[in-house]
């Protein structure tokens, strides 16, 4: 597998690479590959099938000049900045094995990020929900997923030291929650992991054999370029729910 540490200007560019990698994948121009990318500045991303007024505090982020966008993925609602690592896996669908299914494909991916992480943590990590990692029964990833034919894209967010007031001050709390969160607050349902961000991305390539990076050539610039003028950057995507 191939490793990429992308981090874009904007977060319409950077949630864009992601799908221009998997588009770029299904096409058969590239293979397996995990990136990383840490963003610069907060903004709101909704999932697919989110509806903004729901699930963000639109004022509140209007008022602070916090942007909002949508990604390619379901899921749920969540607020990115410094201090959060995300990742992206773009992973191949085999004739057979766990990721023929959606819940295959949560299973398999959570355990490997249960192994990378557990030795830094030094406590046990709980797959909880559908897509979570816990530790105490406290949120600290949530990962999403989308499926072509032959490769699907499946991303997360690793809550390294993020200033989680921010959350209860711009997201509401959420339509559907997963059992385990008792309609916690956010503030009492989420935590930081408090690891180096280099030790976590080495790690989680050890455990996904990510060991070469891949080539510049590779990188889908043009894709990316597209896909965020015409989509992650306007508002009739972004704001259509």
């Amino acid at each position: 597998m191939k490793y990429l540490e992308l981090t874009l200007p904007t977060a319409a560019e950077n949630l864009a690479c992601d799908e221009a990698l998997l588009d770029q994948a299904e096409a058969g121009t590239s293979g397996e590959a995990l990136r990383f990318w840490t963003p610069t500045e907060v903004f709101v991303v909704v999932g697919y099938a989110n509806n903004v007024n729901v699930e963000v505090n639109v004022p509140a982020c209007q008022a602070a000049g916090i942007g909002i966008f949508r990604r390619c993925t379901g899921g749920g609602t969540v607020l990115q900045g410094p201090g959060c690592l995300n990742y992206t896996l773009i992973l191949q669908i085999a004739e057979t094995g766990p990721l023929q299914s959606i819940t295959g494909t949560n299973q398999f991916i959570l355990e490997r990020q249960k192994r990378a992480l557990e030795p830094l943590i030094g406590r046990a990590v709980e797959i909880s929900g559908h897509t979570d990692l816990a530790i105490e029964n406290l949120k600290f990833s949530g990962n999403a997923q989308r499926r072509r034919r032959r490769f699907c894209v499946f991303h997360g967010t690793f809550l390294l030291n993020f200033d989680l007031e921010l959350i209860e001050r711009f997201l509401r709390a959420p339509s559907k929650q997963p059992e385990y969160r008792h309609d916690r607050t956010h503030r009492e349902f989420l935590t930081n992991l408090n690891l180096p961000v280099e030790a976590v991305k080495q790690s989680l390539r050890e455990v996904w054999r990510a060991d070469q990076q891949l080539e510049s050539d590779l990188i889908p610039n043009t894709a990316i370029q597209a896909l965020s003028q015409a989509r992650y950057s306007q508002p009739e995507w972004n704001l259509r729910f």
